[in-house]
């Protein structure tokens, strides 16, 4: 039957409401990035979602258990995984709930569940920030974990100012723009998924040794002695941890690449993927944020490897992994934000699909975000700032509201008071997170001069 065949579903969202033809809308989804290739496996939403979870906020955690307190900070890391975990679901699921059509995108399902332009405008903004604060941090991540790795093993590293180490991470990133859609990232993106899983061994591991070796050393006890800081600190903490699960922002994207027929819909392998990639996130995320608190208490700082010093090959290996891992999570959080860049200079500007219209789009973007990194390089800030901003509504309540609003669960089932319960935490995320982390920007730029020696 004509049904077996592949669902094509290219009719989208946000493709069919600006007067084109579907054959228009055909070519235009075999050109954009997220649906030129629908060739991938399930164990590529396994490792995209990898690389795009476990990013630089793995590494905060030990701070932001400091922050909170043992019990609350491993409890917190606990409940965001399993709000994440569940809110995952329902977008695997909401991604071809309606037969016949793929919501390929975060804004599409938005605007199919809300109406159109609200369903946009809610959706939108916040997907655009998660993605470009994402890049913005890996910007900072990848230049300073660089610079970390260089001056452990050659002292003349230090006379190198981390500006010219993010500006190299920066022209890196210009030539991997270049990959034409997702599925040409798959050994980038792999690549940077073993990375992750390395070097948080490796964070592990020195913990533990370190702890071992300095039993009494470590002080358990909140990070701040003040009322304010506490309270500051407590909210920064919880902009922390919502960055760590920001991977839902691509979720939807990452589905659009795999294969779907009626008989085998893309949320079977999809699923499977994700369950892959939450085991390895709970392993990361909870072994070295216990073990990083463990061994250092609260003078663990918001970069683990950064109070890590010994053994010098080692911690300079694994911010070379951090280094690599980045390379990678920048261009999956970029490629959705490429793909809504060349959507609209084609749509909306009449640009010519083709290889200069992409080389000049992201190229700017790149230069954009490497330039804002550039000034604004303070990692525990920018964790907190971006995490509560935007992070926690794209993955802890935006899938439940979603969910509500397209399937309208009874009142006091499973699904209703999980919902209720995972938009009540993303909510009160947004609205203490960004607080903590804008005060932590603040503290750190009174001791920070642009293109001096002294970024950390």
């Amino acid at each position: 039957m004509v049904q077996s065949k592949e669902v094509s579903m290219v009719e989208s969202g946000n493709n069919s409401d600006d007067g084109r033809t579907n054959e228009q809308i055909d070519d235009l989804n075999k050109w954009l990035p997220i649906t030129a290739s629908r060739k991938a496996k399930w164990w590529y939403s396994a490792f995209h979602n990898v690389t795009a979870i476990v990013g630089a906020g793995v590494l905060g955690l030990p701070c932001a258990v400091s922050q909170l307190g043992w019990i609350p900070g491993i409890g917190m890391i606990i409940i965001s995984w399993s709000v994440t975990l569940y809110s995952f679901w329902q977008l695997v699921n909401l991604h071809e709930h309606v037969p016949g059509k793929r919501f390929d995108r975060y804004p599409e399902l938005g605007k199919h569940v809300f109406g159109l332009k609200r369903g946009y405008w809610m959706v939108m903004p916040q997907q655009m920030i998660v993605q470009v604060a994402c890049d913005i941090v890996y910007m900072v991540t990848g230049g300073k974990s660089l610079r970390e790795s260089v001056i452990m093993m050659f002292h003349w590293g230090r006379r190198i100012n981390q500006t010219y180490y993010i500006m190299f991470f920066g022209v890196l990133q210009l030539i991997l723009s270049q990959a034409p859609n997702f599925n040409s990232l798959k050994v980038v993106s792999f690549t940077a998924a073993v990375m992750s899983l390395s070097y948080s061994t490796i964070a592990s591991i020195a913990s533990i040794i370190k702890g071992i070796e300095h039993p009494k050393s470590a002080n358990y006890g909140l990070r701040s002695h003040t009322t304010a800081g506490i309270i500051f600190d407590i909210f920064n903490s919880l902009g922390t941890i919502a960055f760590a699960f920001a991977g839902h922002s691509v979720a939807l994207e990452i589905q659009a690449t795999i294969p779907s027929t009626p008989e085998r819909p893309s949320k079977g392998p999809m699923w499977r993927g994700v369950v892959v990639a939450y085991a390895i996130v709970a392993f990361c995320y909870l072994s070295v944020a216990a073990s990083g608190f463990w061994a250092f208490g609260n003078l663990v700082a918001d970069d683990v490897l950064v109070t890590l010093e010994h053994p010098n090959w080692l911690i300079s290996l694994a911010n070379f992994m951090v280094f690599l891992h980045v390379l990678g999570s920048y261009q999956v959080f970029a490629m959705p934000v490429f793909d809504t860049i060349e959507s609209f200079l084609v749509k909306k500007r009449h640009f010519t699909p083709g290889r200069p219209l992409r080389l000049i789009a992201r190229s700017v973007y790149v230069v954009l975000t490497m330039f804002v990194g550039i000034c604004i390089p303070f990692f525990g800030g920018l964790l907190g700032f971006f995490g509560g901003l935007a992070f926690s509504s794209t993955s802890f309540f935006l899938p439940c509201m979603m969910w509500l609003v397209s399937h309208k669960p009874k009142r006091w089932s499973f699904h209703w008071i999980a919902s209720w319960i995972s938009i009540i935490i993303g909510v009160s995320i947004t609205i203490l997170a960004p607080i903590g982390g804008a005060r932590t920007i603040i503290i750190s730029a009174k001791n920070y001069t642009l293109f001096s020696h002294s970024e950390e």
